[in-house]
């Protein structure tokens, strides 16, 4: 019979690649973790990885296991916690927010949920879809396109991105300007892979004519210092521009051209939603009105 402690192993082996780090995250050690695997692997009669080294890589029948053992372990964990704690909501998930909203929207979301115990991964769009996709996060909310078919993307919230300088570059305070005068200007961008980068691409690129010296910076904040700086424009959120506008320490460049975009929340098609899951997603609905 497959035991849980089988799935455990590997799933968490499905998730890092890597016998040494599963052992670290389930208090194994190496020798016991590889010894369930090839338990599994033999119950199975199936090859579940192919061994590449250093990494461990799921086949085609890993593939198929790993939303099934995620599902099963899932729903212990609920049992566990529903008897434990009387059925209050209590317990922790592994979030991923892209850089807008995990600095300037998730701290108010996780402050209406004084229960959840959060472990917090904040980095582009891209690199938070294929950690949902490989089960690594219990969800994300996102700011760009999600490419991978498996995962569920559901609307959020509406945010406009704004071309901004420091008040000290020519454009700024002018009136009346078109995307044509942007030709040859210098630019401070998100990096590839973030939503902010992609709607650059996808949106603005194709109205400049050409661009003057780009810098690339990984997050929204770096992005601002350096544009502060004199250093370029920028394409960046409202809501995270919303301060230094108000300070006067960034200024509009509007050329006519409006730039909103969806942010999203999105979880694998197959995974398993615990009540805490489920409540949480409540209250990002009910946050922008759902």
């Amino acid at each position: 019979m497959i035991t849980l402690k089988q799935l455990q192993v590997f799933a968490s082996i499905a998730r890092h690649g890597n016998l040494g780090l599963a052992a670290d995250e389930i208090c194994l050690s190496r020798g016991a973790v590889s010894q369930s695997l090839s338990e599994l692997e033999r119950r199975l009669g199936s090859p579940l990885f192919d061994r590449v080294h250093p990494r461990l890589q799921l086949n085609d029948q890993g593939r198929r296991l790993q939303p099934l053992a995620e599902e099963v372990l899932g729903r212990v964990e609920e049992i566990e916690r529903q008897f434990e704690q009387g059925g209050e909501l209590t317990g922790s998930l592994r979030l991923g927010a892209s850089q807008t909203i995990g600095n300037y929207l998730l701290p108010a979301l996780l402050a209406r949920q004084p229960w959840l115990q959060a472990a917090v991964t904040i980095t582009n769009t891209q690199t938070l879809c294929d950690m949902v996709a490989r089960f690594e996060l219990d969800m994300a909310l996102i700011e760009g396109e999600n490419r991978h078919a498996e995962l569920e993307t559901r609307d959020w919230l509406t945010d406009d991105m704004l071309i901004v300088a420091a008040p000290t570059h020519p454009l700024a305070g002018q009136s009346c300007l078109t995307p044509a005068c942007l030709r040859g200007c210098d630019w401070v961008l998100r990096e590839a892979r973030s939503g902010s980068r992609e709607q650059f691409d996808r949106q603005l690129a194709p109205h400049l004519a050409d661009l003057g010296r780009v810098l690339e910076l990984n997050t929204p904040e770096a992005v601002m210092q350096a544009v502060e700086q004199g250093l370029g424009l920028a394409l960046i959120s409202r809501l995270a521009a919303a301060n230094r506008l108000a300070q006067g320490r960034l200024a509009v460049i509007d050329v006519g051209l409006r730039l909103p975009r969806t942010l999203a929340l999105v979880w694998h098609r197959q995974k398993y939603h615990s009540a805490l899951l489920h409540r949480f997603v409540e209250i990002c609905r009910e946050q922008a009105g759902l």
